[in-house]
């Protein structure tokens, strides 16, 4: 078996290697993601068993799947404790490499669970489509805002095709009444052209949308 610590970086990562089988210590500096990807590749196709371990990262996924792609084990560790566990302060990659080794090849190393990358990524498109969910609420509810100061009662009509027609002239009256003046030589920002027929103009009365 090759057991290999990593120190890994968003642009490269550091390895340290040892074979089980012959004690052969190795280094390298593996750029990313090219290089690296083509080193592994290597390893599988040669048919080597290969235990990789690395401090938990919130920037390797595209590792994580190429290493569970070529049947690897990957051993994640807590960062804070492989840390604590460092007889010396000094700190370089390479050393930090033949830390996560020695850990590994000494059954030291502070291994944690964490969620397979499939999970992982569901979670964050969960957490996206939760952000973009928000930032469409605070929208709405401030266009249901401007339109109520300006005499429209639509409630969940404005978002119906008349009312959001409406809801764009009130708008393009607005900017050309309080915002335009301070936008000199840029005046096409605030053109509507595609609602400037069909609506009625507004007036002072409160209006509805039915």
């Amino acid at each position: 078996m090759l057991i290999v610590g990593c120190d890994y970086h968003p642009g490269f990562q550091q390895i340290a290697f040892v074979d089980t089988d012959t004690g052969e210590l190795q280094e390298r500096r593996l750029q990313h993601r090219e290089e690296a990807e083509r080193f592994y590749r290597d390893l599988a196709a040669r048919g080597m068993k290969v235990r990789v371990g690395m401090e938990a990262s919130g920037q390797g996924r595209w590792f994580e799947r190429l290493v569970a792609e070529l049947s690897f084990e990957l051993w994640i560790g807590d960062a804070a404790e492989i840390r604590a566990k460092r007889v010396r302060k000094q700190k370089t990659d390479r050393q930090d490499a033949q830390h996560i080794l020695t850990l590994l090849t000494e059954d030291r190393f502070p291994r944690i669970w964490v969620a397979d990358w499939e999970n992982r990524d569901l979670r964050q498109l969960l957490w996206h489509r939760h952000r973009m969910v928000q930032t469409r609420t605070r929208m709405m509810n401030q266009l249901q805002a401007v339109a109520l100061n300006e005499g429209l009662r639509c409630k969940r009509r404005l978002w119906r095709e008349k009312g959001r027609l409406i809801g764009l002239r009130v708008l393009r009256d607005l900017f050309q009444q309080v915002l335009r003046p301070s936008f000199r030589g840029s005046s096409e920002i605030f053109d509507l052209p595609h609602v400037a027929g069909g609506v009625g103009s507004r007036d002072g009365k409160r209006s509805t949308v039915g």
